[in-house]
């Protein structure tokens, strides 16, 4: 299968797409630099599709592969570990079994396996300097995983200083496997291991020392840094993300990788004139107009993996979550009804099971999702159909490089299994926890917290001696109360004795509730009332009134105003005079009436609609408040006065 890399450098972030070619081979590019130049300036992904995804952040890129020289914090015997300080802000996690020192037998045993669990307290004492490796990046609140068995990673082969040995990947075919092992065996290693990688598939013995000549190099440059280096302290850092891509998915299949950053240009091509000088050519910088992973179809695929739905070709589609401990993906069939008259259920549900399989693998992929996987197929009657979708995702997980473990489909239709994790994946980078629901994927309903409300407002009611309250909250939470005639919020002041009105906006949590006054319901009412009567103000009217014909509704925070004649004018925004005004509901026209009049086709409606009566002050009502906001204004001028005339006989002039 034929792959391409696709590297994109911005400023806060570096992103490295895997292309695989998919269905046939004839409607991919063709395979000459100028015939690819011009398919890619019409369709460049034409023949590929998104297979993997990576990212990493200025700042906060991966650590796994690097070797620190560290400082043993904690060593615990209950755990079989030891808890090293490498200078980040949580200790690495060590355990006994990655514990390898020259001259020292310590044999690895695995969990269980009924030996002296103090064992690790005579390897390692506190304070003690040891040279580590992460194998494992820190995840959530788990710090790195370390291991002192360490690896250095070229492009045909990974040397093992500790190590003892030749292997060869498991991914090759036997044939290659003895041939890769004969060529080995004539490598001097000088008491050290190595694994050749799927990458050496082809390689002769002249490439493969010329190779083990640069990892000798790089080794020696390894143990100078540890002796000079204070614990703790990074004295080999793995190779930037491009470049560590490029090196671990490069084999014959590998056709080129696109770059469109000349400094990340220039280290592709460094790395490859080192290791494989007859790549060079293969590594092209992206010089159109267009951004890369948009000409490429990469933006699309990426903002799909933060999605929790996944489509299938049928009709049907996945359901993927994620918990704390594993991930699990649900399969529905969704709308795909079968093809052809003589369709039967069980042709049905093996075919969305059979796409479900190739698109979970797939998905897995391209969100690094790792850990426990459950996997809930639709339930399959026959034996032959669950073999025939067990095999099909087998054999899908081949072209995935991450370790992985499948078990057997169980009666209820369930597969298990396991992926390596190691880094954050594309969703864990980003995206962070939602600030409302904290990462349960559910927030209290409104009608929920109003019931919540109307508690705490019945315990005010028994606490305070003041006839009203101005209380602050979500103005959906307060339409809980006043909606459907207010009959709730009645019902509650009738049983209380106490006047409740509201205040808030929508940049207020749900959750939120505040006492903002207690006073008398005049003083109240003073504060609440978002408008004045006949005061002109701008309002967008969002919708016809319900019960009113030719009337429409605008809302400020939760507050109603009914603009009569406004149906005509719905969508727009219109200067309006407040006509009357209630606790929960105002009554405006709109300024032009005779504009109203040509939109609605009708003679404007200046009489107050009748099922409002009740939420509008009457006119003695009005009057008293207006002569207590006059009293109020004429107290205020008062305290002026006095406060001038006090400034002014205390003045040195």
């Amino acid at each position: 299968m034929k792959k391409q890399v696709l590297v994109s450098v911005d400023r806060g972030e570096t992103r490295v797409a895997l292309l695989e070619a998919a269905g046939d081979p004839a409607a991919r590019p063709a395979g000459s630099a100028g015939t690819r130049r011009r398919r890619r300036s019409a369709n460049p992904a034409a023949g590929y599709r998104v297979a993997e995804l990576y990212l990493e952040r200025r700042g906060a890129r991966s650590i796994v592969g690097n070797i620190y020289k560290g400082r043993v914090d904690n060593v615990l015997p209950g755990l079989e570990a030891a808890f090293v300080d490498i200078g980040l802000d949580k200790n690495g996690f060590l355990h006994v079994d990655e514990i390898v020192m020259p001259g020292v037998e310590a044999p690895r045993r695995g969990r269980g396996s009924g030996r002296d669990a103090t064992q690790i307290a005579e390897l390692l004492k506190p304070g003690q300097e040891i040279v580590v490796q992460v194998v494992k990046d820190p995840l959530k609140t788990k710090g790195a995983r370390l291991s002192m068995d360490l690896t250095i990673a070229g492009r045909y082969m990974v040397f093992a200083p500790y190590g003892e040995g030749v292997g060869v990947s498991r991914r090759l075919e036997d044939r290659e496997r003895d041939r890769l092992r004969k060529e080995a065996a004539k490598l001097e290693l000088q008491g050290a291991g190595a694994i050749i990688r799927t990458a050496a598939q082809g390689a002769k013995r002249a490439e493969l020392e010329r190779e083990l000549q640069y990892l000798f190099k790089l080794n020696e440059v390894l143990h100078r840094r540890v002796e000079t280096a204070e614990a703790p302290a990074l004295v080999f850092q793995e190779a930037d993300l491009s470049v560590r891509v490029v090196r671990d998915i490069y084999s014959g299949e590998f056709e080129r990788a696109v770059v469109d950053d000349e400094k990340q240009h220039h280290r592709l091509v460094a790395f490859f004139a080192r290791t494989a000088p007859e790549l060079v050519g293969q590594v092209e910088l992206w010089s159109e107009e267009r951004p890369l992973f948009e000409a490429f179809g990469v933006e699309r695929v990426l903002d799909s993996t933060l999605s929790r739905r996944v489509e299938l070709p049928s009709g049907g589609y996945l359901v993927i979550d994620y918990a704390e401990a594993l991930t699990v993906i649900d399969i529905n069939s969704g709308s795909f009804t079968g093809k052809g008259k003589g369709a039967r259920l069980e042709d049905t549900i093996t075919k969305t099971n059979l796409e479900a399989a190739e698109e979970v693998v797939r998905q897995l992929r391209l969100r690094d999702i790792g850990g426990i996987i459950v996997i809930d197929f639709i339930d399959m009657a026959r034996a032959r159909n669950r073999d025939a979708v067990l095999k099909t995702l087998r054999k899908a997980l081949d072209e995935d490089r991450t370790k992985t473990f499948v078990v057997e489909i169980s009666p209820l239709g369930l597969v298990e299994m396991t992926r390596q994790n190691v880094t954050d994946g594309v969703r864990e980078i980003m995206t962070r926890p939602c600030p409302a629901c904290h990462g349960e994927g559910v927030i209290k309903s409104e009608e929920t917290i109003a019931i919540e409300f109307e508690r705490r407002m019945r315990e005010l009611a028994t606490q305070v001696s003041e006839e009203a309250l101005l209380i602050q909250m979500n103005p959906r939470v307060s339409q809980e109360f006043t909606g459907h005639d207010a009959r709730v919020l009645r019902a509650i002041e009738a049983d209380t004795g106490k006047w409740f009105h509201f205040e808030g906006s929508e940049g207020l949590p749900l959750d939120h509730f505040a006492v903002l006054m207690q006073a008398g319901r005049e003083q109240v009412l003073e504060r609440a009332l978002p408008f004045r009567e006949g005061e002109e103000v701008h309002l967008e009217i969002i919708e016809p009134h319900m019960y009113n014909a030719g009337d429409a509704v605008a809302k400020v925070d939760g507050y109603i105003v009914s603009v009569r004649g406004g149906v005509g004018a719905v969508g727009q925004k219109r200067l309006v005079r407040i006509e009357q005004v209630g606790r929960t509901e105002a009554i405006a026209v709109l300024i032009d009436q005779n504009d109203a009049a040509k939109v609605n086709g009708a003679r404007p409606v200046l009489e107050p609609p009748s099922d409002a009566a009740d939420d509008v002050e009457s006119p003695d009502r009005r009057r008293g408040r207006r002569g207590g906001r006059r009293r109020v204004a004429s107290a205020a001028g008062a305290i002026r006065a006095e406060a001038t005339t006090a400034a002014s006989e205390s003045s040195p002039e």
